[in-house]
């Protein structure tokens, strides 16, 4: 289980994150995500194709990140959703709230042209 980023073009970060995200790596994906912000880094992709669980402290976590890159004329955009994790995104209506792309390569694209 792990939480990294990588810097792309134009100040667009990719974080991934892979394993369960559950109590024990929401965290350093909330230490991650507000380090970029902090930063003033508010163009960000959230990789989740290695990623098998999310729950509710997770979905909060992006949301929260979420909320604070538009703030700051930004977006987070989510990319690699498994079927589950897809099923969990429609089912709490965040698959209206987030853009969501099949991999990073395509969310980093769609964060060039915001």
């Amino acid at each position: 289980m792990s939480v990294w980023y990588v810097k792309g073009q134009n100040q667009i970060y990719i974080v991934y994150v892979r394993g369960r995200l559950d109590q024990s790596l929401t965290p350093d994906l909330e230490k991650n995500l507000n380090e970029l912000l902090s930063a003033e880094h508010n163009k960000l992709g959230v990789d989740l194709s290695e990623t098998n669980y999310v729950n509710s402290g997770g979905l909060r976590t992006l949301v929260s990140a979420w909320r604070r890159a538009k703030e700051s004329g930004g977006n987070l955009v989510l990319s690699g959703l498994n079927t589950r994790l897809q099923e969990i995104f429609e089912l709490v209506g965040f698959d209206k709230v987030f853009q969501i792309y099949p991999d990073a390569k395509a969310a980093e694209r769609s964060l060039l042209t915001d």
